[in-house]
This record gives structure tokens, C-alpha cells and sequence, in this order.
């Protein structure tokens, strides 16, 4: 087993922990970066990424994140694959196993930088076409279907969000839902039904996709219940859930405050969490915005204050 003591534990690689890791290297904290077991996070799905300032031609999901990675390294970062398996945020130093005591790290302070994971319907088609039509972030990849057909899965604001964004550059937004109303409010509701772009189907569900090895080109759906249940093919070029995210934050084990969609709890104007000297920084503690700048510059928030609260602590 492997023993490490460091003055910043880093939990997650992406935008946010890289940054973080960026930041606390040139800070001479000498941090240690536990990768997980998709370093680079979700953005490593990603085909094209338009949206991440600098890269003027755009730049793919997995190239950004390797860019970034080979940046924490460049000053003096330690990164290790493998998960937290256990981790003791009772007292400092900080006390944290991985993959089942293959590492054992004492740290000073810890950035949880874990991310949030989108959630899927379960269909065998979607892991098939992500990147290829499926996607869960329609301000990331609506860009590349201007013109196009597209649904979205959901009925609370969210879905209602990403549809109206998407009608201002598709030529036709399917929005599959549930159950027979919206769960949105009542002004979104509004919005989206009185859009001519936005077709609602109620009563609806997924039952597969279709598509080919260039990508999706439909969906079936199920409307209706019972023997009046239809099935319909809807022909769609884009497939985006709009059903919601799960922090990553079950390895904690309630030894940090959560709200109740299950996000990191941070103090006003910090990344501080409810335990001193752990902090939190992108998706695990962001359920409004999720986008890869914002928990970038979230990382270098969360190590900062980690800097901060270490030179208090002499």
C-alpha cells in the first residue's frame, strides 16, 4: 500500500479539479489529485466542445481535459488514478483510502470536485449514440443542430429550459413527457406551449432509439395509456435528457452538508463546505449552472480558499 501525506487532497478530475490542482501547484501546496475512474469526467463523452474560451476552432472533450491535465502536471501536480473508497472528515489531517487500500493519503485540506452525473432512461441505444445525437446538456451541443429535429426528455423547468433554448436554433423541438402535464412553472409552461416549435407529447415514454454507426436518427414512443397507447417513430436528428443530475457525493457518507437534490452545501462568497478545511468546487456543488467554464473557475476558487485557510492555520 501506497502512503501519501499532502497539504491539499483533490477529489475529481474535471475542469474543476484540474484547475484546482493548477492552482494549488503554482501555490507550492503540492497537490495530490485522485483521478476516478473516468479522469477527465464527463466532458471525455464529449465530441466537440465550442463554448470553452481559448480555443477558437473549438476543441474536443477529451483534448481539452488532457490539455488541462498536462497543465496540473506541468507545475508539479501528483495525480493518481482510482476511487475514494473511504474517507475521514472528522478531524485533520484529513484521512482517505483509495480503491480499497491500495493508497492511503493524509491531507491538510480536500477539494471534492467530484461532478455530477446526468441521468439516463436506462435504454441500450443511449450509451450507444452519446456523442452521435444523445446528450444531457443542450446549452453544450444544441450549437450542432441548427436546423434540425430534436426532443427532449422531461417536464419540470429544466426540460422546459433546454426546449425553449434549443427552439431558438432547431426547426423542430419534441418534448416527451410523462405524464399529462408539465411540472414546470406555470410562466415556463406557458413558454413552451405557446411556442409553434415546440411539439408536447404527454402521456409519453421511450421505449428505444434508432440510428445507425453515423448516428441517432429517431426515437419510439409509447402515447397514451393502456389499450389506447400509441406507438409513434418520431424522426430527430437529437435526443437530450432533461431529467436531471446526481452529485457524486456518496462516498462522503453524510460527513458533509448536502441540500436536498443531494449537492455540496457551501458558504455564501466561498467554495467552504459545512467542514473546516474542505472545500467543494464545480457540478457536486453547482445544480444551476454545470457548464465546464464555471466549475473551472470554480477550481481555482476552491484552491484559493484551501491556500487561504491553510496560511490562517500557519
Amino acid at each position: 500500500m501506497s502512503e501519501f501525506k499532502t497539504k491539499c487532497l483533490i477529489i475529481g478530475s474535471g475542469p474543476a479539479g484540474y484547475t484546482a490542482a493548477i492552482y494549488a501547484s503554482r501555490a507550492n501546496l503540492e497537490p495530490l489529485l485522485v483521478e476516478g475512474y473516468q479522469p477527465g469526467g464527463q466532458l471525455t463523452t464529449t465530441t466537440e466542445v465550442e463554448n470553452f474560451p481559448g480555443y477558437v476552432e473549438g476543441v474536443t472533450g477529451p483534448k481539452l481535459m488532457e490539455d488541462l491535465r498536462d497543465q496540473a502536471l506541468r507545475y508539479g501536480a501528483k495525480i493518481i488514478g482510482g476511487e475514494i473508497s473511504e474517507i475521514d472528515l472528522s478531524s485533520r489531517p484529513f484521512k482517505a483510502r483509495i480503491d480499497n487500500n491500495t493508497h492511503y493519503v493524509e491531507a491538510d485540506t480536500v477539494i471534492i470536485s467530484t461532478g455530477a452525473a446526468a441521468r439516463f432512461l436506462g435504454l441500450p441505444d443511449e450509451e450507444r449514440f452519446k456523442g452521435l445525437g444523445v446528450s444531457a446538456c443542450a446549452t453544450c451541443d444544441g450549437f450542432f443542430y441548427r436546423n434540425r429535429v430534436v426532443a427532449v426528455v422531461g417536464g419540470g423547468d429544466t426540460a422546459c429550459e433546454e426546449a425553449m433554448y434549443l427552439a431558438n436554433l432547431a426547426k423542430k423541438v419534441y418534448m416527451i413527457v410523462r405524464k399529462d402535464y408539465l411540472r414546470a412553472s406555470k410562466v415556463m409552461q406557458k413558454r413552451v406551449l405557446e411556442n409553434p416549435k415546440i411539439e408536447v407529447l404527454f402521456n409519453a415514454v421511450t421505449k428505444s432509439l434508432t440510428g445507425d454507426d453515423s448516428g441517432l436518427t429517431g426515437a419510439v414512443v409509447t402515447v397514451g395509456y393502456g389499450d389506447n397507447a400509441d406507438t409513434v417513430q418520431i424522426d430527430v436528428d437529437g435526443f437530450f435528457l432533461a431529467i436531471g443530475h446526481k452529485p457524486n457525493t456518496g462516498f462522503l457518507g453524510g460527513q458533509v452538508e448536502l441540500d436536498e437534490g443531494g449537492y455540496i452545501v457551501t458558504k455564501a462568497g466561498s467554495s467552504a463546505t459545512s467542514v473546516e478545511g474542505v472545500f467543494a468546487a464545480g457540478d457536486v456543488a453547482d445544480p444551476v449552472y454545470q457548464q465546464a467554464v464555471v466549475a473551472a473557475g470554480a477550481g481555482c476558487r476552491a484552491a484559493l480558499d484551501a491556500e487561504r485557510f491553510l496560511m490562517k492555520q500557519g
